[in-house]
């Protein structure tokens, strides 16, 4: 019973100095609140980066030309490289056995036009392995196929939005759209996709076979390759494959880099994971300060009740009781600002996901349970000195204070 008298006590405390007992738990409110948002979104955006790369596909496996050390998303480029072929890609097709299938890429924005509508669009040329590969269907029409691809035929399959911007309601399958003056037949519409990242739009895109593409934009090289591992336990073994056979026909040197959707994820993590720390160290220098001021007030608290102090020793608490009124004060203060900044977090949560419906932030549990636990933790480390200044003071100079 004698802990609920010290709680109740405590807390009449606090409420007898409510204006400054919210400014003494402001720091730790906003420190919790932020602790627990940054995190949060952080959670939220690497979650929103797995769908985002587990949406183009399973078991991918990027081969570009240029070897780096580094993990990481561009292109090393071609400088100083031997060229990537489609003949390297008919070499996988044949020798690598850990490959579900490989499909060539090369890229390119040429202008496309309809009658008198014209838009710059993004030209991707591939083969026919692609839609096998890149998780995107086709909604109307079809793919160019192998045959087409062999032939180099002007063919060709648009996304969604060039479709509405060329052709309107129009059905655009079997027209002629013209891509950097050459024309191309409409064969087939993409299903809708959006962007990647929040940048690349899957439906802003024209597909047209590879050899099409070369000819178009007056080059042999492949931007890169793109394969699918036959099962997630296979990855490695494919990518030791491509390894062996690439180096085999590039005169023994290894000058691509081969990228996996686990190794790119895996660099993002990293630059999330010490973003994320930092954001949260930043955030925690609020919860230092708000423990500064806890341990100030409560110095202050002690001070002025003194008397209040050498009364309640002069019948009979003891040390143990004073400190554990006082330290149990400094707590109570600040899970009470740990609980709004909870709170405060969950709204900044719901107003971001308003603005950020693909990424919301998620607030994990065991986020929630530390940065409570923390805050009460601060109350007490912050509690401490106050408490024991109040416990160690003496009954009769207590008494005598006015």
């Amino acid at each position: 019973m004698k802990y609920f008298e010290f709680i109740r006590m405590a807390l009449a405390s606090i409420l007898d100095n409510r204006l400054r007992s919210f400014l003494t738990m402001l720091g730790i409110m906003i420190g919790v609140g932020s602790v627990i948002l940054l995190i949060s979104m952080t959670t939220g955006f690497r979650e929103y980066l797995v769908r985002q790369f587990m949406g183009i596909g399973t078991n991918l496996i990027i081969v570009n030309p240029g070897k780096t050390e580094t993990k990481g998303l561009g292109h090393p480029g071609f400088e100083g490289v031997q060229k990537m072929t489609t003949g390297d890609t008919i070499a996988l097709r044949r020798n690598a056995m850990a490959l579900e299938g490989v499909s060539s890429i090369t890229v390119g924005t040429a202008d496309v036009r309809y009658l008198d509508r014209e838009r710059r669009v993004m030209i991707v040329g591939t083969d026919d392995v692609f839609v096998k590969i890149i998780s995107i269907g086709v909604d109307s029409g079809g793919f160019f196929t192998s045959e087409d691809v062999d032939a180099s035929r002007r063919v060709c399959t648009i996304g969604y939005t060039v479709k509405n911007e060329l052709f309107g309601g129009k059905n655009p399958l079997g027209e002629i759209i013209k891509i950097g003056g050459s024309g191309f037949r409409v064969i087939g519409i993409m299903e809708k996709k959006g962007t990647f990242m929040g940048t690349d739009d899957f439906d802003d895109v024209v597909y047209i076979p590879v050899p099409a593409a070369q000819t178009l934009f007056n080059t042999d090289r492949l931007l890169g390759i793109r394969a699918k591992a036959r099962s997630a336990a296979m990855i490695d073994e494919a990518k030791e494959q491509i390894r062996v056979i690439l180096k085999k026909r590039h005169n023994n040197k290894e000058d691509f880099t081969i990228l996996t959707q686990g190794s790119l994820l895996s660099s993002l993590d990293s630059i999330l994971n010490a973003l994320s720390a930092v954001l949260a160290g930043i955030a925690a220098i609020s919860l230092l300060v708000g423990g500064i001021g806890i341990m100030n007030i409560m110095l202050v608290t002690v001070k002025e009740r003194t008397r209040e102090i050498g009364i309640r020793k002069a019948v009979g608490a003891t040390k143990r009781d004073i400190l554990l009124q006082f330290l149990l004060e400094s707590m109570i203060l600040s899970l009470m600002g740990g609980v709004v900044g909870i709170l405060m977090a969950f709204t900044g949560g719901v107003v971001l996901s308003r603005f950020l419906p693909q990424m919301p932030p998620l607030m994990e549990p065991w986020v929630i349970a530390l940065a409570t636990l923390f805050s009460g933790g601060v109350g007490i480390f912050f509690g401490v000195y106050p408490a024991y200044r109040a416990a160690h003071q003496d009954p009769i100079e207590a008494l005598r204070y006015e």
